[in-house]
């Protein structure tokens, strides 16, 4: 288990006790010598550390089944003088390595062309890189003398990334870069950015904030919309049930065979009963009474004719009292 970062050489010990033998590839594929790993060598550059790095010392580290590996890294000075200005300073880089799974010991300021005294000192028995020439420092290939050695080990590059890669991201989408930056907090000055792009990317960032803004409410209505819509799906849905148990009730009370043309039969059938005259019997009192006009009371006096005298009067009264005696 990994619980610390790769030792540097210059504070570590060479770790192989016994004499240094010449191993071939043959050899070191089978495991030999058993009293010691075998001793690879990896170099390069390592700026902006990458998985094509990693990928490419883990290829290094599994050359063979008991391996060692050890990584060079080239200064600032001397990377700047034969390749070119990196984005990372030598130390930021040689703490990239060393805290690589695949790496057991770094050597800082490594050499850019391999001689046999450094082969020596570190005890190296193969170096690993990619199987393309290399041409640096005035050389074709500066690992030609190692390859013609017998101790240049192969391995496949990683297409697709590379530090160069990145580095070109960086410069073609530099504006973004910058305006993200700024808005993190770093100055113009830090940024090497002049006034006038200053205040042209922090207005950029109140625009897209503002986009941002506006494409967030538009989420919103659409979810908000989408909502709404399920509601009325189910609405309309509902109502549908409803409307048609509304329907099925009507016909059953009001259609051709419903109750209310029952109930009506049957109401109709009380009411004619009860406006229809009924029988009576032949014997009734008032089917004796003659249709004319009925008397009126022999004490009415009739006041169309009054008696032209008071002789007649005295007469009526007297034939009012007699028929009161005959009634009783």
């Amino acid at each position: 288990t990994l619980t610390a970062p790769a030792p540097f050489a210059d504070e570590t010990s060479c770790q192989c006790q016994a004499p240094h033998e010449k191993l071939t590839i043959a050899q070191a594929r089978l495991g030999t010598p058993v009293d010691r790993p075998v001793r690879v060598y990896a170099d390069g550059i390592f700026d902006l550390f990458h998985a094509g790095h990693a990928r490419a010392l883990m290829q290094a580290k599994t050359l063979f089944p008991n391996s060692y590996l050890l990584v060079g890294v080239c200064s600032d000075d001397l990377t700047h003088k034969f390749k070119g200005f990196t984005v990372m300073n030598e130390t930021e880089r040689y703490e990239a390595l060393r805290h690589c799974r695949y790496v057991d010991e770094v050597i800082r300021d490594a050499p850019w062309t391999l001689t046999p005294e450094f082969l020596e000192k570190h005890k190296i028995d193969f170096v690993a890189h990619d199987d393309i020439p290399y041409s640096s420092a005035g050389s074709d290939d500066v690992y030609k003398h190692i390859k013609e050695a017998g101790m240049f080990v192969p391995t496949q590059r990683t297409e697709g990334i590379s530090t160069s890669d990145i580095i070109t991201r960086i410069v073609r989408d530099y504006d973004v870069y910058a305006r993200r930056n700024l808005q993190r907090g770093y100055t113009a000055k830090e940024l090497n950015v002049s006034f006038i792009n200053e205040k042209k990317y922090r207005f950029q960032n109140q625009v897209d904030k503002m986009k941002e803004k506006v494409k967030n409410v538009e989420e919103k209505s659409k979810e908000f919309v989408y909502k709404v819509e399920e509601k009325s799906h189910d609405l309309i849905q509902k109502w549908e049930e409803k409307s048609r148990e509304f329907i099925g009730n009507f016909l059953e009370l009001f259609g051709p065979d419903g109750a209310w043309k029952q109930m009506f039969q049957e109401r109709s059938g009380r009411m004619l009963q009860a406006f229809s005259p009924r029988q009576s019997p032949n014997s009734s009192p008032t089917r004796g009474r003659s249709p004319s006009r009925s008397p009126s009371p022999p004490w009415v006096i009739n006041k169309s004719s009054p008696p032209s005298s008071p002789k007649a009067a005295s007469a009526s009264l007297s034939s009012m009292s007699e028929g009161d005696e005959d009634e009783k």
